[in-house]
């Protein structure tokens, strides 16, 4: 039998969707930048994988956007009705950063076909996150989490 303590820690499913909503119009910004300014495009996703690797390290409670969701937003909409764990957003996270590190290393590497299209693989998965409610990293989590367990001591 699991205790309650043994259970991840779980956030309001709207503080999540508050900032797919916010990284969605940051993504879109660099694809528009990038049509007239590569290196500014580069300087805009750099900044959204400094954001990506907060999520990632640190959580929902200390992500950005998150934070600013929490100060200003959930005061304001009532408690939660729906909670969701946050391992899988964490690992979200993850992914967006590989994605906006490879879209980074496309700008500034002087190819940016390659960092359009990986900007524009992160906005999707955000956009879709943002309207639908669908989190792509939380339904690869599982997946991968199965492969991160250790296996089972042996019986003596």
């Amino acid at each position: 039998m699991t205790s309650f303590s043994d259970s991840p820690p779980r956030v309001d499913v709207r503080g999540p969707r508050f900032v797919a909503w916010v990284t969605t119009g940051v993504l879109v910004a660099v694809l528009l930048v990038a049509t007239v300014s590569p290196v500014a495009a580069a300087i805009l996703i750099g900044l959204q994988a400094v954001v990506f690797a907060i999520g990632a390290a640190a959580g929902p409670a200390k992500h950005p956007y998150g934070r600013i969701y929490a100060a200003l937003v959930a005061p304001r909409v009532g408690p939660p009705t729906e909670t969701e764990p946050v391992p899988p957003l964490r690992f979200a996270q993850a992914l967006g950063f590989a994605f906006a590190g490879v879209s980074l290393l496309g700008f500034a590497l002087g190819s940016p076909i390659v960092g359009a299209v990986f900007a524009g693989f992160a906005l999707f998965a955000a956009f879709l996150n943002a309207a639908f409610g669908v989190c792509l990293g939380c339904q690869i989590y599982p997946l991968v989490a199965r492969f991160r367990r250790s296996p089972a001591p042996a019986p003596n």
